[in-house]
C-alpha cells in the first residue's frame, strides 16, 4: 500500500509541476536566434524560436532533459531545474561547424528543406545559377546568353521559366504574370549568392502561404539579415569571365544594423560569337529592432544586365559542317534587363504566443529580349527574329497574424497563421514584334497594357497530439485581368475575373525525434496568361493541381539522413501561353507519378556526402497511347556530391548532375539526350584569405543545356525541317578566386 501511495504522490507532484518553459535563445554576440528547435526528449513535446529567439515549451517538468539544436551551432543539452520553470530562461547557444547532427525531425511539414539546408551551408552556391540547382531533383538550363532567367525542370515539369514553381526572395515574388516571354517568367539574377542565408523550399501545392504557381513547388531565398565581417572577393577564367563582389557592414550596434554588397559579373562565354555578358547588381539591407519587440528590415536592391546571344542551333546546320557546335545561325540575339526593388520586412511580438508579420514591397522592372528560334522559316527573306518587351510595376503587401500554444485539453495542442495580402501588377507595353538584325521592326504582332490584380486570404491551422500531427489549412485567391489592345483600331479593353479555393490537409508522424512519416495532400493553381484570359473569354483562367505525397524522413544514425516519397499530381491545363510565337498553344490535362530517393551522410566532421535521385512518369491524360508524352518531361535526374570543409586550411567539393534521355515531342520520335557532367572547387583557406579553384565541367563532357524539338528552315533550304534545336552546355571551364575579410 505505501509503494502506491508514493507512486500517485510521484505522479501528482509531476502533474502540478509540469508547465510551460518560456525562453530566450542568443548566440554570443547576444543577438537572438531563430528557427532554433527546442526538443523534450522526455514528453516528445517540440517547439521553435521566433524571431526575437523566443520560444514556449509546454508542459514541462523539474529534470526533463531539454535539446536545443539548430544549424551551424553545438547542439546543446539542458537538465530543468525547479528554477527554470520559474522564471524566462535564457539560452547561449556555441558556433560549431555544420552539421547533420544539429537536425532534428519533429512535427515538421518542411523537414527536408532543413536537411538540404546543410547541403547549402557546407558548401555554398558559387554563382546565380547554382541557386536554384539545391533543391533536390531540381535541374536548370541557360540559352540565351546568360542573361536571361535559366529554364527549370522539376518534377517531370517543363517549368520553362517558371510557371509551376513559385519563387520568392524574403516573402517578395520573384515570377512574373502575364510576361512577354512567358507566364511566370522567373529571373533570380538580381540576387548576390554570398548574401544568401538559407533556402527554403517545399514539393507540391501543399502550403497554404504560397499562391499563384505553387503546383510543382515553391522556394523562398533569404537573405542575410547581418554580416559577420566585410569581404572583398575577385574571379577571373576563360571566357575572359570576371565577377568581383563586395559586401561591407555600414553600421552595427545593439539596437540596428545595416550592410552593402554589390556585384559585378562580365563574360564572353565560350561561343563563336562574343556573348559580351554584363551584370550588375548592388544591394543594402537595414535591420532595426523598435520598441515593444519589434523589428523592422528594409531591404533596397537594383540589377541590370545585357547580352549578346548565339540562340539555339539545329543539330543538321553543325552536321553539315555549316557551323560548330559553339557557333551562330542568328548571332544578334539577346537582350537587356533591370529590376530595381524595395522590401519592407515587419515583426510584431504581442505576446509570449503571438506575433504579427508584414511584408510590404515595390519593384520597377524592364526587359527587351531578341530572338530567334525558326530562322528562315515564317520570313524566308529577313528571317524570324523576334522582340519581346515590357515595362512593369510590381505592387504588393501581406500581414499575417500568428498564435502558438493554444491548450484545447486532452493533450491536444493547437497554433494557427491567419494572413491577407494583394499583388498588382501594372505592365505598359507588353510587345512583341518582328525585327531584323537587333536594329529594324518588321511588323507589331501583339502590343498592349496588362492591369493584374491577385487579392487572397490563408488560414493554415494546426494540431498536434502525442506523436500526431495534423495540418488542415485553407486559401481562397481572387484574380481580375484586364487587356488593352493598342493595336485595335477602336479601343479594346478587355476583363475577366475569377476565384480559386485552395484546401489543403497534411499529416505527420515523428516516431521520435530521428524519424517522420508523412502524408501530404492539397490543391494548387497557376494562372494563366491575361491575354489568353481575355481571348478565351475567361475559361481556363486558374488550371488546378491536386497532389498527394506519402513518404518518411529518417536518422537511423545522427549522421545519415534519408528521405523517401511517393507522389502525384493531377494538372487540369499544361500549357498556357507561347510567348515566343505570340499564339495560345492547345492545352490539356496531364498526369505525373514519381519516385524521390536521397541520402545524406557526415562521414566525418569534415566530409559529407549527399545524393539524389527522382524518377517520373509524366503523360498527357487526353491523347492516345504513345502520343501522350509530355515534350521535354525529365522522368530520370540525380544530383550529389563530395564535400570537404574544415579539413585543416583545406575545403571543396565535387559535385555531379544527372539527366536521362527525355522525349522532345509527344510521340517521343524526336529525344532530347541526356547528360552527366560534374563539377569540382578547391580552397584554401590562411587567417582572413581565401583562394579558390572553380572547375565547371571538369571532364570535358559535351552535352546540351536546353533542347527543344523545333521546326526551322535554314538561308538555303528549300524544305523546313523539325529536329533537335539545342543550346551547347559550357566545356571544361576554369577560374580562380581569391576573397578576403576584416
Amino acid at each position: 500500500m505505501k509503494y502506491y501511495i508514493t507512486a500517485f504522490l510521484m505522479l501528482f507532484t509531476t502533474a502540478i509541476l509540469a508547465q510551460n518553459l518560456e525562453g530566450t535563445v542568443i548566440n554570443s554576440s547576444n543577438q537572438p536566434l531563430e528557427y532554433v528547435g527546442v526538443f523534450n526528449k522526455v514528453t516528445g513535446k517540440y517547439s521553435r524560436t521566433d524571431a526575437t529567439g523566443s520560444f514556449t515549451l509546454p508542459k514541462t517538468s523539474a529534470e526533463d532533459s531539454i535539446y536545443f539544436s539548430s544549424l551551424g551551432y553545438k547542439t546543446k543539452l539542458l537538465i530543468i531545474s525547479p528554477d527554470n520553470l520559474n522564471k524566462k530562461l535564457v539560452t547561449e547557444m556555441e558556433e560549431s561547424s555544420i552539421s547533420l547532427e544539429q537536425i532534428v525531425l519533429v512535427s515538421e511539414v518542411n523537414a527536408l528543406s532543413q536537411l538540404v539546408g546543410v547541403d547549402t551551408q557546407i558548401d555554398p552556391v558559387k554563382s546565380s545559377q547554382e541557386i536554384l540547382r539545391k533543391v533536390p531533383g531540381l535541374i536548370i538550363g541557360q540559352h540565351a546568353g546568360g542573361g536571361k532567367a535559366e529554364q527549370i525542370f522539376l518534377r517531370g515539369f517543363d517549368v520553362d521559366h517558371g510557371t509551376d514553381v513559385a519563387i520568392s526572395v524574403d516573402g517578395m515574388p520573384v515570377n512574373m504574370v502575364s510576361h512577354a516571354h512567358g507566364q511566370g517568367y522567373a529571373d533570380l539574377h538580381f540576387v548576390i549568392p554570398e548574401t544568401i542565408e538559407n533556402l527554403d523550399f517545399g514539393k507540391g501545392p501543399y502550403y497554404s502561404d504560397k499562391g499563384n504557381f505553387n503546383t510543382a513547388g515553391y522556394i523562398d531565398l533569404q537573405l542575410k539579415k547581418t554580416l559577420n565581417k566585410n569581404q572583398i572577393s575577385l574571379e577571373a577564367g576563360q571566357f575572359n569571365s570576371k565577377r568581383l563582389v563586395g559586401m561591407f557592414n555600414l553600421l552595427e550596434s545593439d539596437n540596428n544594423n545595416a550592410y552593402i554588397a554589390s556585384e559585378l559579373s562580365l563574360s564572353d562565354g565560350p561561343f563563336d560569337s562574343p556573348q559580351n555578358f554584363n551584370r550588375i547588381n548592388i544591394m543594402g539591407r537595414y535591420n532595426y529592432n523598435l520598441r515593444g519587440n519589434q523589428e523592422l528590415t528594409v531591404t533596397a536592391s537594383h540589377f541590370q544586365s545585357k547580352w549578346d546571344a548565339s540562340g539555339q542551333v539545329p543539330q543538321r546546320a553543325i552536321d553539315r559542317g555549316l557551323i560548330g557546335r559553339f557557333g551562330a545561325i542568328d548571332d544578334t540575339e539577346g537582350g537587356k534587363t533591370s529590376r530595381s526593388n524595395l522590401l519592407f520586412n515587419h515583426k510584431k511580438k504581442i505576446d509570449e504566443n503571438s506575433m504579427v508579420k508584414s511584408k510590404a514591397f515595390i519593384s520597377q522592372y524592364n526587359f527587351e529580349l531578341y530572338s530567334n528560334f525558326t530562322f528562315f522559316l515564317e520570313d524566308p527573306v529577313n528571317g524570324d527574329q523576334i522582340r519581346q518587351k515590357e515595362n512593369r510595376v510590381i505592387v504588393g503587401a501581406e500581414s499575417v497574424f500568428e498564435r502558438k500554444n493554444i491548450d484545447l485539453g486532452s493533450d491536444i495542442e493547437f497554433k494557427y497563421a491567419s494572413g491577407i495580402g494583394f499583388r498588382y501588377d501594372d505592365v505598359d507595353d507588353v510587345e512583341l514584334s518582328s525585327t531584323l538584325n537587333r536594329e529594324t521592326t518588321l511588323d507589331q504582332i501583339s502590343l498592349g497594357d496588362v492591369d493584374e490584380v491577385n487579392t487572397y486570404a490563408f488560414l493554415n491551422t494546426q494540431f498536434k497530439m502525442g506523436k500526431w500531427t495534423l495540418n488542415p489549412a485553407l486559401r481562397l485567391d481572387h484574380f481580375k485581368f484586364d487587356y488593352l489592345n493598342k493595336l485595335s483600331n477602336t479601343y479594346d479593353n478587355q476583363s475577366e475575373s475569377k476565384f480559386a479555393f485552395s484546401p489543403k490537409l497534411n499529416t505527420i508522424y515523428s516516431v521520435n525525434r530521428s524519424w517522420q512519416l508523412f502524408l501530404k495532400s492539397g490543391i494548387g493553381f497557376h494562372s494563366n496568361d491575361a491575354r489568353v484570359v481575355v481571348a478565351n473569354n475567361g475559361k481556363s483562367i486558374l488550371p488546378a493541381a491536386y497532389g498527394v505525397d506519402l513518404g518518411t524522413i529518417i536518422k537511423p544514425i545522427d549522421k545519415l539522413a534519408l528521405n523517401a516519397s511517393l507522389w502525384s499530381l493531377f494538372l487540369e491545363q499544361e500549357f498556357v501561353y507561347v510567348g515566343d510565337a505570340g499564339i495560345v498553344e492547345p492545352s490539356g490535362k496531364t498526369n505525373r507519378l514519381g519516385l524521390e530517393l536521397g541520402a545524406r551522410y557526415q562521414a566525418w566532421d569534415w566530409l559529407y556526402l549527399y545524393s539524389d535521385i527522382n524518377y517520373t512518369y509524366a503523360r498527357s491524360t487526353e491523347q492516345p497511347n504513345g502520343q501522350d508524352f509530355i515534350p521535354l518531361a525529365p522522368d530520370l535526374t540525380s544530383s550529389g556530391g563530395i564535400v570537404v570543409n574544415g579539413l585543416g586550411n583545406y575545403s571543396g567539393g565535387l559535385t555531379y548532375r544527372f539527366v536521362d534521355d527525355r522525349p522532345a515531342n509527344e510521340d517521343n520520335s524526336i529525344v532530347a539526350e541526356g547528360y552527366f557532367v560534374t563539377d569540382l572547387n578547391i580552397n584554401y583557406n590562411r587567417k582572413n584569405w581565401s583562394f579558390g579553384v572553380i572547375v565547371e565541367n571538369l571532364l570535358n563532357t559535351e552535352w546540351n543545356e536546353t533542347q527543344f524539338a523545333t521546326e526551322s528552315r535554314l538561308f538555303n533550304e528549300s524544305n523546313a525541317f523539325e529536329e533537335i534545336h539545342f543550346t551547347p552546355g559550357i566545356p571544361f571551364y576554369i577560374r580562380g578566386k581569391v576573397s578576403v575579410t576584416f
